[in-house]
């Protein structure tokens, strides 16, 4: 196939808007501490099955390997603690649209870490998605009542997720630069590396205690978290990897980025949640702006 590297960052789209509302509706339950590291449990136990049922071989570098060791942290443990603790504040759809953001944050360290150009149409693409993340934020937060701060706080932790994303991605592809990195054994040293490092602070933390028995008395919250881990960091990054080794960042990051037009149908007419043309507008001029910044 010719669009291997396309086909697949799409996939992650539609993987990624699947996981986003499980995991959502997940962290209100549980917390997001708690459904980050079960989530990884799970996805490295699928992963482990899938290469060694399928027998795949690790051929890794030392520079390679950490290159992906620390990917999974800085996209893993940072990125998505951060992004779980938003959607506590402002929901899936909004903490998503966020992280539109992550594409421009990858192109500046693409730019400072592979020499990868950025001319003034890539500026004028980060403003344009910025405006389309503002137009949705600030609509929101007008019609938010109460007190704003958890709202403003979602935005920030949004913010850092999107730049943990947008680092562990930028990392990951320094690796498949240097060589042919299987895609599974690429999630399986990321997931790991990120488990060594937030399972032993989680637990002197407390915030991993009794989860078993929580899991037990809330199903709901387990087969949440398992729908999302299936999606998201068992299948979705997976074929995130994939993507950024048969094609550049830029694409496969602008292909990515389509998950808050893809996730607007699934909460107007699954979720039966209200979108305003606002909303619908902001995120199109969001994706937009990532078309502008990498397929210039």
């Amino acid at each position: 196939m010719n669009y291997v590297g396309e086909v697949c960052a799409l996939l992650t789209a539609c993987c990624w808007s699947g996981s986003a509302l499980a995991f959502s509706a997940a962290a209100l339950r549980v917390g997001s501490v708690r459904l980050n590291v079960t989530r990884l449990l799970f996805a490295a136990v699928l992963l482990l099955a899938v290469v060694l049922l399928a027998g795949i071989e690790f051929h890794l570098s030392t520079s390679q390997l950490r290159n992906l060791v620390i990917s999974g942290i800085v996209g893993l443990v940072i990125g998505d603690t951060f992004l779980f603790k938003a959607y506590e504040s402002i929901g899936a759809r909004t903490g998503m649209l966020i992280m539109s953001a992550a594409p421009a944050m990858s192109a500046l360290l693409a730019y400072l870490l592979l020499g990868e150009v950025l001319g003034s149409m890539g500026f004028i693409g980060m403003a344009v998605t910025l405006l389309g993340i503002a137009l949705v934020v600030l609509e929101r937060r007008q019609t938010s009542s109460g007190h704003p701060e958890p709202y403003i706080r979602g935005i920030i932790y949004a913010f850092i997720a999107a730049a943990g994303q947008a680092g562990g991605l930028v990392l990951a592809k320094m690796a498949f630069n240097e060589g042919p990195v299987n895609g599974f054994v690429a999630t399986l040293i990321r997931i790991v590396s990120a488990i060594i490092i937030i399972f032993p602070i989680a637990r002197l933390a407390g915030e991993y205690n009794d989860v078993l028995a929580l899991y037990l008395r809330d199903r709901k919250a387990l087969s949440l978290t398992l729908l999302g881990a299936f999606l998201g960091p068992f299948l979705g990054i997976t074929l995130s990897l994939i993507s950024v080794a048969y094609t550049s960042v830029g694409i496969s990051a602008t292909l990515m980025a389509t998950v808050p037009i893809l996730m607007l149908p699934i909460v107007r007419f699954v979720l039966k949640e209200q979108v305003s043309w606002r909303a619908i507008i902001g995120a199109v001029v969001a994706v937009a702006g990532v078309a502008v910044l990498f397929l210039r």
